[in-house]
């Protein structure tokens, strides 16, 4: 029998077959606990402990205690940490790729390309007055001059231009959000450093290289980057006063993008007009939080905006880190790594010795 050790740090295979899938490889299972998916709580010490020795580490979004190097640390063999989901900020990708382990994701389409679609539907709902016209229906109201929408797109038969739409990140999020405005024809407006910019036209948006650009041109400002050091608040006080009064925010990418404290002020100010918001600097969102009492100023969503029924969650994402960590644990480079940078580190190693029976 194999002492192969997997270390789930945050269970979600409510059906228990990937494990099961493990353990007939002769994996040796340790499982986290499920509370540690919530942001309360320091559980670093524990999960040291825990994956002590371990040769894998797996599981989703942990927000308690993230995938320190301190965590990482505690197995010299450690090969992977395998994510259920899109997102790695809760890893500490840098120490990883130091240590030479690699940290896949899961970046299912169903996930992605909910959060564009769900990004659509919040801009929508804030510049169509979706509930405005709701709740004034509901109160025995008709017909008000306040409830009157914006036109999104450029019209020809009278030279009415559109809006402009910029977009912040133009990897799979905010290149589907821009596919799905193509037919409008709207202005889109995309800053990333990062991309070729062939990458911009293929979806028909207008390269800025500098961010002061799009927040000052745009009507509307959608957040799509991942979250590291250098995106962390890159949306603070200095960002917010160069947008237009009439401009909205959207934020379906990760909370802490944003500040949200100099958010509230600009929207209390006035210094913008809306904000749509799935995620929040700290989640859940606490009852006495600001952004609770902004009204039609904000639209909230719990962090879901890509959960769809029958079409979205984990269950593709669990199978594919379960695939990346037995390629690994075969000494076999898995498919989606984050840190393509620890390869070749990772490849010296760990290359073609297998721990599998």
């Amino acid at each position: 029998m194999s002492n192969t050790k997997v270390f789930v740090f945050a269970p979600a295979d409510k059906e228990g077959k990937t494990y099961k899938m493990l353990e007939d490889l002769g994996c040796v299972l340790a499982f986290g606990k499920a509370s540690w998916e919530t942001p309360q709580g320091d559980n670093e010490t524990q999960m040291t402990l825990m994956a002590r020795d371990a040769d894998a580490l797996i599981g989703t979004s942990i927000r308690s205690t993230p995938i320190t190097s301190k965590v990482m640390g505690g197995s010299k063999d450690l090969r992977i940490v395998a994510k259920y989901t899109i997102g790695v900020d809760d890893v500490d990708v840098d120490a990883a790729t130091e240590l030479g382990i690699l940290v896949t994701h899961a970046p299912v389409e169903s996930n992605w390309g909910g959060v564009a679609e769900g990004t659509v539907a919040m801009m929508l709902a804030i510049l169509k007055k979706t509930r405005e016209k709701t709740e004034t229906m509901k109160v025995g109201r008709w017909r008000d001059e306040v409830l009157a929408s914006i036109y999104v797109g450029s019209r020809a038969s009278d030279g009415y231009p559109g809006i402009t739409i910029g977009i912040v990140g133009l990897g799979r999020v905010g290149g589907r959000f821009a596919d799905l405005l193509r037919p409008w024809n709207v202005r889109i407006l995309a800053y990333d450093p990062y991309i070729p910019k062939s990458k911009f036209k293929a979806h028909g948006a207008q390269a800025v290289d500098d961010l002061s650009v799009l927040l000052r041109e745009s009507d509307v400002v959608s957040l799509h980057p991942i979250l590291n050091k250098e995106t962390r608040h890159m949306i603070g006080a200095a960002e917010l006063a160069l947008m237009k009064p009439s401009a909205v925010l959207i934020n379906t990418s990760r909370g802490p993008v944003v500040d949200e404290k100099a958010l509230v002020d600009a929207l209390e100010k006035g210094a913008i007009k809306a904000a749509a918001l799935d995620v929040f600097e700290e989640e859940p969102l606490p009852a006495g939080n600001p952004l609770r009492q902004l009204g039609n100023k904000v639209l909230l969503s719990p962090h879901m905006v890509a959960s769809e029924a029958g079409g979205s969650g984990l269950g593709l994402g669990i199978q594919w880190a379960t695939d990346s960590v037995i390629s690994a644990l075969k000494g076999e480079v898995p498919e989606h790594v984050f840190n393509k940078e620890a390869i070749p580190k990772w490849l010296e190693r760990f290359s073609g010795k297998s721990l599998l029976e």
